[in-house]
């Protein structure tokens, strides 16, 4: 029965736009409903599985978009998410400096929905950013929100508890 709840987490957490910021509260909410509930190992569960994809999106997002840029349905869409990230990459490149990576981990680090490990990983592939660092960056940022939302969490619950 606990497997269940830890597979559950972690498949939310790979979900685009919720990942770890929708999966930390959910987990706080299994912990206040089952005290046996390890929220040590669902962090580790939910980091994992917010990280996972983040080599395939990495990868192939981008191929995805420039195959899809001259097809009759999806062309427009596609076409215009790689000319914004485009013009969003380079805005960027010229305001962050050296500081790109950094910039990219605390953009992955903010916990609002779009921010997350998807999209700064897309960012970083439509501005062929070097893999290890953008990983490195990525990782940090979803470390980042992970200790506010978890922190976020708790107060909630414990304002709830107390109530």
């Amino acid at each position: 029965m606990m497997l269940k709840k830890y597979i559950y987490i972690f498949l939310i957490s790979m979900v685009p736009l919720v990942e770890l910021r929708g999966a930390i509260p959910v987990a706080q909410a299994i912990k206040v409903s089952d005290p046996e509930f390890n929220m040590v190992i669902a962090y580790v569960v939910i980091a994992i599985g917010n990280m996972l994809p983040v080599p395939i999106i990495f990868f192939f997002a981008r191929r995805v978009l420039e195959w899809g840029q001259d097809k009759p349905v999806i062309g427009g869409f596609f076409r215009f998410c790689l000319e914004k990230g485009h013009k969003g990459g380079e805005k960027l490149k010229n305001t962050a400096g050296p500081g790109l990576y950094y910039a990219l981990m605390i953009f992955v680090g903010i916990p609002l929905p779009g921010t997350g490990a998807w999209t700064g990983t897309l960012a970083a592939s439509i501005l062929d950013m070097d893999f290890k660092k953008s990983v490195i960056a990525v990782m940090c940022g979803v470390a980042l929100a992970g200790v506010i939302m978890a922190l976020l969490s708790f107060l909630v619950a414990a304002g709830v508890t107390a109530v």
